[in-house]
C-alpha cells in the first residue's frame, strides 16, 4: 500500500497550521500595518493550497477538509485586543520576534513536506501531485523568505533596545 495518503494528510495538517499561525500573527500585530496586511494576504496562500490539496486528495482516494476553520473568533478578538494593548509596550517586540521565529519554522516544515510530495510524485509518475507540488511550494519558500527578512530587520531593534 502507497503511503501517499499519509504524505498529503500531513501536507494538509501543516499547511492549514501555517495558515493559522499567519492570521494569528496579523491579529496580534495590528499596529504594525505591514506585518498585519502581508500575513493576511501570504495566509491566503496556504488556505489556496489545502483547498487544492483537498482536490488532490480526492482524486487519490484520501479525504481532506477543503475549507477548515481558520480563525477561532474568540481567540481572534482576544489577539486583537491584546495587540492594541501591547502596541506601545518594548514586549511587544519580542513578541513579534517570538511570531516570526514560529512562521519561518512552520514554513520551513511545510517546505520539505512539499518536496516529499514533489520526490514521492516522481517516483510514483504522479503528473498531477508533481504539478501540485511545483505550483505551491515557491509560495511557501516565500512566506520563509518574507519572515527571514523581518526578523533582520526587527531583531536588531528589539534586542538593542
Amino acid at each position: 500500500m502507497s503511503k501517499l495518503g499519509l504524505v498529503l494528510r500531513e501536507l494538509h495538517r501543516s499547511e492549514v497550521s501555517l495558515g493559522r499561525d499567519l492570521l494569528a500573527v496579523a491579529d496580534r500585530h495590528p499596529a504594525d500595518q505591514e506585518i498585519f496586511h502581508v500575513a493576511r494576504d501570504i495566509a491566503r496562500w496556504s488556505q489556496i493550497h489545502v483547498q487544492r490539496l483537498a482536490g488532490a486528495g480526492h482524486q487519490h482516494g484520501v479525504r481532506l477538509n477543503p475549507a477548515p476553520r481558520w480563525e477561532v473568533p474568540v481567540v481572534a478578538d482576544l489577539a486583537q485586543r491584546a495587540g492594541t494593548a501591547l502596541r506601545k509596550r518594548p514586549e511587544t517586540g519580542l513578541l513579534l520576534l517570538a511570531d516570526l521565529r514560529r512562521v519561518h519554522r512552520k514554513a520551513a516544515g511545510v517546505s520539505l513536506d512539499w518536496e516529499l510530495l514533489a520526490q514521492a510524485a516522481q517516483a510514483m509518475r504522479q503528473r498531477d501531485l508533481l504539478d501540485l507540488a511545483q505550483a505551491c511550494h515557491p509560495q511557501t519558500l516565500r512566506v520563509m523568505r518574507w519572515a527571514n527578512a523581518h526578523l533582520k530587520v526587527t531583531s536588531p531593534q528589539v534586542i538593542a533596545s
